[in-house]
């Protein structure tokens, strides 16, 4: 009767001596029978589950009992206020005088409706926070599914599906560098399967322009070893120092194949990796643009941070259904010889990390211009506080004192962040773009970087 009760009829008794349970429940039937008609009689509402189950909790003080009743009923208003008022004619429970008051009748229906609201605004508020993809979340997810599903084989080696028609080639030591190159668009690249370099590998290098781009540790040392004296190597890039390939995100992939440098550079080197600029700076850098490499080294300033130059375009070949990728020059044939450019147009240094930006606005262009992926908290002074991966931005927020005073986040902007940022008491934050919200608290200022792109740095 519970799950389709209506109202409950909440009523208090009191008897002139010491009664029991069955005394009241006998009282209720016996004294009501035949007053309201054949229609609200109890015993035949009973039947016809109209009416719940009478519970009954009652003690005895002093010669006196106390207790209280609940009726569920299914029945309308009207019977239902009805058939309460009836119980209110009671005067006598087993052989003492008693009174009998309705104190509250209930809406069970009422409570649910309360429930129901409450539930969905905490379903509103926090159930669709990663159901609404945007378009570029949707394309980004659906090429990166169809990047790593193109992993081939050529002669049972881990490769990419250009490596038979490409013009240039990188070789790479395991399956899983050959996966993160494929997943940010380069299908030209095949795995040695450890320190001992395959012939069917050394035989592709000597038709193929190729690019030794191995992990910043000893066993990217004996690899390079290896392959120099069985196969015909063009150019050499690492991975930073006691980094693999499979490890580095979009921006030091990239950057780390635009600090290769040629094969000739490093062949006399016991330390090959000294000779290859790092991308966190703790190798020596490579040889200046403009010394006098003739065979295409030297780097181009990229159209955008963290993609491929001209200078990689050689060593990187994308898909052609990547229209994000096709402009930044796959055609590997004429890569190989980079045009002649003045040494002051030949090499953008990326965005430096080591020293604060002086405005926020700087920051921004460090952290999302550059496609980080990363997120920086500031302080009221624009002075880094904390610097972690997009993807820990929340975790990191929740736990750091003193609260930031300006977020800048190289990612989509989403509301769980956002609700977080306020209730932290940040005061401003600049994302990649923002997401869709269902509330936007007015103390933070949030802004895409594009908005702010074109405003002046604001006067602290």
């Amino acid at each position: 009767m519970e799950d389709t009760s209506k109202y409950l009829i909440h009523a208090d008794v009191t008897a002139d001596g010491v009664v029991e349970r069955s005394d009241v429940v006998g009282a209720i039937f016996g004294q009501t029978e035949g007053l309201l008609g054949d229609e609200l009689d109890l015993r035949d509402l009973r039947q016809s589950q109209k009416v719940g189950r009478i519970d009954v909790e009652i003690t005895s003080t002093g010669g006196q009992s106390h207790g209280h009743l609940t009726i569920a009923t299914g029945l309308d208003k009207v019977e239902t206020a009805t058939l309460a008022a009836s119980l209110e004619t009671i005067s006598r429970v087993g052989p003492c005088r008693a009174d009998l008051e309705v104190t509250e009748i209930e809406d069970v229906r009422a409570a649910k409706r309360k429930e129901v609201v409450e539930r969905a605004k905490e379903l509103l508020r926090t159930g669709f926070d990663d159901s609404v993809m945007t378009s570029e979340e949707i394309l980004a997810e659906v090429r990166q599914h169809v990047r790593v599903e193109d992993i081939t084989e050529y002669e049972g080696l881990p490769a990419g599906p250009r490596v038979t028609d490409s013009d240039a080639i990188i070789v790479v030591e395991g399956r899983s560098d050959v996966l993160t190159l494929l997943k940010y668009g380069v299908k030209n690249a095949i795995a040695v399967e450890g320190t001992n370099v395959p012939d069917a590998v050394a035989e592709l290098t000597r038709h193929r322009t190729v690019t030794a781009f191995l992990d910043g540790d000893r066993g990217g040392d004996l690899i390079f070893e290896e392959l120099s004296q069985v196969g015909d190597v063009d150019y050499v890039a690492f991975a930073p120092a006691g980094t693999s390939v499979e490890d580095l995100d979009h921006h030091q992939l990239f950057a780390a194949l635009r600090n290769k440098v040629p094969y000739e550079t490093v062949s006399e080197l016991n330390e090959p990796r000294e000779a290859v600029a790092a991308t966190d700076g703790s190798a020596t850098p490579a040889p200046a643009p403009g010394t006098g490499d003739s065979d295409g080294a030297t780097a181009v300033t990229p159209e955008r941070a963290g993609e491929p130059t001209q200078s990689t375009a050689s060593a990187v070949d994308m898909s052609v259904s990547d229209s994000t990728d096709v402009e930044c020059g796959t055609d590997v044939t004429d890569a190989a010889t980079p045009s002649p450019t003045a040494p002051d147009e030949q090499f953008e240094a990326e965005p430096s990390t080591s020293a604060d930006p002086e405005t926020v606005y700087g920051h921004a262009a460090v952290v999302i211009r550059s496609q980080t992926g990363r997120v920086r908290f500031l302080d009221a002074d624009d002075n880094t506080l904390e610097e972690t991966d997009a993807s820990d931005a929340y975790d990191v927020l929740e736990d750091l004192e003193p609260a930031p005073s300006t977020v800048v986040l190289d990612d989509i902007l989403g509301q769980q962040l956002l609700d977080l940022a306020a209730d932290r008491g940040v005061g401003r934050i600049i994302a990649q773009s923002l997401g869709q919200f269902t509330k936007r608290p007015t103390a933070v200022r949030i802004h895409a970087i594009d908005d702010v792109a074109e405003e002046a740095p604001e006067t602290e």
